[in-house]
């Protein structure tokens, strides 16, 4: 951590915000009082608009992996686990008494 007056910050602000860019704070003082931090942003989240930027944020995030080929009219329905109509409705029924 640096600590830089304002008249010296002025004349060299490109050269500590390099410094701030590789992750470094700036202490800024006015007459040795610490009045100012100059510290790396903060990366924003974009929030999704459509399941489209859902996927392509779980994506860069590693959390799921796109298809490398569009799916051209295909479509998934899953077939469940085979069991009767109403089964999943009577476990629940059984559970809560």
């Amino acid at each position: 951590m640096k600590a830089v007056g304002i008249k010296e910050l002025k004349a060299r602000l490109s050269e500590y915000v390099r410094l701030v860019r590789t992750g470094e704070t700036v202490l800024v003082t006015d007459r040795d009082e610490v009045v100012a931090e100059l510290r790396p942003a903060r990366q924003q989240k974009v929030v999704p608009n459509s399941l489209e930027e859902i996927f392509q944020a779980m994506a860069e995030e590693g959390q799921i992996t796109r298809a490398r080929l569009p799916k051209k009219g295909w479509t998934w329905s899953p077939k469940g686990l085979g069991l009767p109509p109403g089964t999943a409705m009577a476990i629940l029924d059984e559970l809560r008494k």
